[in-house]
């Protein structure tokens, strides 16, 4: 969903020489992926364990064991100002408590070899729960979390106290997302550790964001059977848009249907504002507002997944209006295809991730200079400022077409710690992960770049291709874990050319019936 730039550090210029790399994948993940083939629906059996108090408190043991001493913060998501969408959680603190209700803070201490825990949340105040429903009790809340409980007021105070035992205080980030912890200066936990930081001069403050990163990079068994439930639930939402897509309806029919299918199949939620684009729409990499009619001889993208137990799928499919890809269209479709299936070749434990994206950077480009889009696998164009994030103007022409990386982790938020972003940049077993090539033709990409003799020749050869390709905009994206042999799709969604216009002409007439079976399995909300 959202991409990470062609200019992260798996994002950025690759090598020209990576076409090599297409053609040495590896043979065992080959027949890996191979063997991944999708099922005529698929089929939820008995909801997947929820994680046990044991889990939560093994994962505080582990942020623990990284520290010699010292105090941990650990801020949850404040109350929301408004009151859709509802409250949610924030990643890292649940990871750790898995307490799901607003304005708590879990403070850890270790010092001489032993450790002690307390979350502080809202006290009880019988009017505010006439809106809000009773919230959990001290006493009730320290059984079921092996931890101390006590008020959220009294949080400043006893940060205050333990600064006389000269302990550092490691802080991990309440920023919405990932994405925005560098810039993050207004979260509560930024703004208790800049009180701290004033009222006590010389305060050793540290910042434990990236152990809790590493611990959740690795899933477990556990997260993995959860996230393989939200790609399952997800597969449902996406074939029944596949069975209902036709000429003039309107994308947010499409988002509707999904989302329904999502929640009665027993999801929390989308996991992100679905991304349901079609024609001009199907080019723009975020587009949310889903509110247009579609028409036949279009490609509508659908970047929609849901969330279960707080794990995150991530699936996208770009389906022909009509039931049928036009030449054209099939031929920027399997180019994306052909690119997903040989990053997918790359993946085994132990390989450098930079290396599944050159092989999908060099599959586009062939492709792209096939069609005369590029001028050639390697060549590059004076861009804007900024636009590829190199330390120069001389951007990829590939770029223009396939601006961000293709894929990220997956967890607990929908761009997870995945361990190859560390040092060594390396796949490792228990890595969840998303892999996502489009291309995107926009027909007014060449008006952003600067009128140079450099570019005027490619542009004039170019812009006729634009007018031919203009408003295909194609995006295939799978879930993923890597085994200790290789990789496994998560995701079992149609994504074939002959699969995607086979079940589009199965048609559905009714809903599914329910199956009180399957809601009756599910764990009832904490």
């Amino acid at each position: 969903m959202r991409h990470l730039a062609a200019g992260s550090p798996l994002g950025r210029r690759w090598s020209a020489t990576a076409v090599l790399l297409v053609a040495t994948a590896s043979a065992a993940a080959a027949a890996a992926a191979a063997a991944q083939k999708p099922t005529d629906r698929p089929v939820l059996g008995p909801a997947p364990a929820s994680l046990t108090q044991a889990d939560y408190v093994a994962r505080r043991d582990s942020l623990l064991a990284h520290i010699d001493s010292g105090v941990v913060v650990v801020p949850g998501a404040r109350e929301p100002v408004e009151h859709f969408p509802p409250f949610r959680q924030r990643p890292s603190f649940r990871y750790l408590t898995g307490f799901l209700e607003p304005d708590a803070t879990l403070i850890l201490i270790k010092r001489g070899g032993s450790a002690t825990g307390t979350i502080f949340v809202e006290p009880p105040a019988p009017r505010t729960e006439f809106y809000t429903g009773a919230r959990v009790r001290y006493d009730e809340l320290g059984r079921r979390l092996s931890l101390g409980a006590r008020s959220k007021d009294d949080v400043n105070a006893v940060l205050d106290s333990l600064v006389a035992t000269h302990l550092p205080y490691y802080f991990v980030s309440d920023a919405e997302s990932a994405e925005f912890i560098e810039d993050d200066s207004l979260s509560f936990g930024r703004a208790l550790a800049r009180r701290l930081g004033s009222a006590h001069s010389g305060l050793d403050i540290r910042d434990a964001t990236p152990i809790v990163a590493g611990l959740r990079a690795r899933k477990s068994t556990a997260e993995v059977a959860l996230i393989r439930r939200a790609a399952d639930i997800s597969s449902l939402g996406h074939r029944a848009a596949m069975q209902a897509l036709a000429p003039n309806m309107n994308e947010f029919e499409i988002q509707a249907l999904m989302e329904y299918t999502f929640r009665r199949n027993g999801a929390d939620r989308p996991s992100y504002a679905s991304i349901v684009g079609s024609g001009p729409n199907s080019t723009t990499l975020h587009y949310d507002h889903d509110n247009r009619v579609m028409h036949a001889g279009e490609v509508l993208v659908m970047d929609v997944a849901a969330e279960y137990q707080g794990y995150a799928a991530d699936i996208t499919r770009t389906l022909p209006v009509d039931g049928k890809f036009t030449a054209d269209q099939r031929v920027i479709y399997q180019i994306v295809r052909d690119a997903q299936a040989a990053g997918e070749r790359q993946v085994q434990p132990g390989v450098p991730a930079r290396q599944e994206v050159d092989s999908i950077f060099a599959v586009v480009s062939a492709g792209l200079a096939r069609l005369g889009l590029i001028d050639s696998v390697g060549a590059t164009v004076e861009a804007p400022s900024g636009f590829c994030r190199s330390t120069t103007n001389r951007c990829p022409q590939v770029s223009l077409f396939l601006p961000h990386g293709p894929g990220h982790g997956l967890g607990l938020d929908v761009h997870d710690p995945a361990q190859w972003y560390a040092p060594p940049n390396q796949f490792g077993v228990g890595d969840v992960f998303t892999i996502e090539p489009g291309i995107y033709i926009r027909p007014g990409i060449l008006d952003i770049l600067p009128d140079t003799p450099g570019n005027r020749a490619f542009m004039t050869r170019v812009r006729p291709l634009l007018q031919r390709y203009a408003n295909i905009g194609v995006r295939i994206e799978d879930n993923y874990v890597v085994t200790p042999t290789g990789i496994e799709r998560l995701s079992m969604v149609p994504r074939e050319i002959n699969e995607v216009e086979a079940i589009m002409h199965q048609h559905l007439t009714t809903a599914a019936a329910r199956d009180a079976n399957l809601v009756g399995s599910y764990p009832a909300s904490n």
